[in-house]
């Protein structure tokens, strides 16, 4: 084929499409040598997932104007950028096209200025660019690109000086990143980003594309040594941040800078592009809930919350590898990488360790730490309903002052949310007795909402001060006093022990109609007081069934469903 001078927008086209195609025929190959920030082995895959993106978005695209052409490619990569490696391409990709969109048919300078612009985005797109990294890469092949078109040569010259450019910064990134050269290795997003330059050689001079390299990649050894490698100069090292965040955020462009420090206080690999409003943002972090609280913070909306627990991915990678070097498949690391997609999902809210797991073996999928003494955020309820692996979600509050928080959530995502207004844990364990995970969510509710209202609950805790009867028909509280409340009548007995308490506030709860009393004991239950309690029910009122679960909650030492 002959040397193209200029670069048009069908062999822009065919540029990206052969960048995405060689990009996954080395995906493998990279997510091998993928070690910074995190080892998790998903940098080849999340740069394919992009470019995939931005070839769906061509593929919408009629007619070659390089206009509606290089508007594809940056829409594309903003919406369609995935992981760390995925955000910083996109930026790289919309720094590419912003340039050559004015340049119709481009020129080897134009191509360079293009470059330059590249490197530009992608150094602003990162709170603390890292050199040693695909951001070195890119500068090194603007700046090739550069000194190649000031001395007037052609387009498929220039492009050739940015990849030796290119290669030669890649090979030298262990030298900046001790993590690399730890793994043995360079890196990942850097050898990803210069298959673009060979795509667009083979499109513009006709050279062959490279071949994917087969080797093994780092042993488990180097993985676990480039895992917990500190930062030599003191910050935060990333490899010890549990989770991914990555969301969209329609937020006003003169908040973004405001947003981007708040999130450096939070966390690190921070990446967030994008432009006119809208935002695709990316950080590792301990705090899920304060990386979408600083956001609703600003006034932003953040949508499509997508959260990785980082951990379970380094353990998968580490086993994949050890697999590969000894044969056969990857042992089972005790972690559910993701859950099996459900059509409802089921968040709730517990304070308790025993609750937690009571609530998993009831089938919930995603659990929020909070109850009586401690209220989630609006934040932190969005990112456990984003983290469940359903289109569809019933949230379970499980306290008054929740339902209002939980009653925000359909609005900030995409997903449909749908509350059950439980005020207690016992509840949420009557409600979860008819949680069907393949129904639609709107029936899950009412059948859910239908099951917590049949429950009368009451709970036992001790008086914090002095009151002169207000809120009890059980007459004057003292600090310390034990009490028994129920919800819609408050105090209802008062004593000096917690078990003639709670068989005073039980006398209340259990009707002739009952026929089964759960009761969950927290922290401070004694297991004598809880003898005590069942076998009164055993001989008071021998027609209800009695179940007894270790609930772990604070405070209330006992807490009692009755239906």
């Amino acid at each position: 084929m002959p040397t193209l001078e200029l670069l048009s927008a069908d062999a822009l086209r065919s540029t990206v499409i052969a960048f995405r195609d060689t990009v996954k025929a080395h995906q493998a190959g990279i997510n091998r040598l993928n070690v910074y920030p995190v080892p998790d082995g998903d940098t080849g895959t999340n740069m394919a997932r992009t470019l995939d993106a931005v070839v769906a978005e061509l593929d919408q695209v009629p007619g070659a104007d390089i206009g509606p052409t290089c508007d594809a490619i940056s829409h594309g990569s903003l919406m369609g950028a995935r992981g760390n490696s995925g955000v910083i391409l996109s930026q790289i990709l919309r720094g590419l096209a912003s340039t050559l969109k004015g340049a119709g048919e481009a020129t080897g300078q134009q191509v360079a200025d293009a470059l330059s612009a590249a490197s530009s985005a992608a150094y602003q797109a990162v709170l603390k660019p890292i050199e040693g990294t695909i951001l070195t890469v890119v500068r090194a092949a603007a700046e090739g690109a550069t000194a190649s078109a000031d001395d007037g040569a052609t387009l498929a010259a220039v492009l050739r000086a940015a990849r030796t450019s290119a290669r030669d910064a890649l090979a030298r990134t262990p030298d900046q990143l001790p993590v690399l050269k730890d793994a043995g290795v360079v890196d990942a997003g850097g050898a990803g980003f210069v298959l673009l330059l060979d795509a667009a050689l083979h499109v513009v001079d006709g050279e062959p594309l490279p071949e994917p390299d087969e080797g093994p990649g780092p042993s488990p050894e180097q993985l676990e040594a480039a895992a917990h490698r500190h930062a030599t100069d003191g910050a935060t090292d990333v490899s010890e941040l549990r989770y991914e965040v990555m969301y969209f955020l329609d937020l006003v462009d003169d908040r973004i800078d405001a947003f981007k420090r708040s999130w450096g206080e939070i966390g690190d690999s921070i990446v967030v592009v994008g432009g006119d409003g809208l935002w695709n943002c990316h950080v590792h972090t301990d705090d899920v809930g304060a990386a979408i609280e600083v956001a609703l913070d600003l006034d932003g909306r953040p949508r499509g919350i997508r959260v990785t627990d980082l951990f379970d991915e380094v353990a998968e990678e580490h086993a994949v590898r050890e697999a590969a070097m000894h044969g056969g498949h990857p042992p089972f690391t005790g972690h559910s990488i993701s859950l099996p997609p459900v059509t409802c999902a089921v968040v709730a809210v517990a304070s308790g360790d025993g609750l937690v797991e009571l609530f998993g073996n009831l089938g919930v999928q995603g659990v929020v730490s909070g109850g009586q003494t401690l209220n989630p955020s609006t934040a932190e309820l969005l990112a456990a309903v984003e983290a469940v692996n359903a289109d569809q979600v019933v949230v379970l509050p499980n306290n008054k002052n929740i339902i209002p928080v939980a009653e925000q959530l359909d609005a900030l995502t995409s997903k449909q949310v749908v509350v059950v207004p439980t005020v207690s844990m016992p509840e949420a364990l009557a409600a979860l007795v008819l949680y069907d995970p393949e129904a639609d969510a709107v029936a899950n509710a009412d059948e859910m909402t239908a099951a917590a209202a049949s429950v009368a609950t009451g709970e036992i805790t001790r008086a914090v001060r002095d009151t002169a009867g207000t809120g009890s028909t059980a007459g004057p509280i003292r600090e310390g006093d034990w009490i028994g409340l129920v919800r819609g009548e408050g105090i209802v007995a008062v004593g000096a022990d917690p078990v003639s308490t709670s068989t005073d506030l039980l006398g209340v709860l259990v009707t002739a109609d009952r026929e089964i009393v759960t009761v969950v004991t927290g922290t401070d239950a004694v297991a004598a007081d809880t003898e005590a309690i069942v076998a009164w029910l055993g001989d008071q009122l021998p027609q209800v069934t009695v179940e007894v679960h270790a609930g772990g909650q604070p405070l209330y030492p006992y807490l009692f469903g009755v239906e």
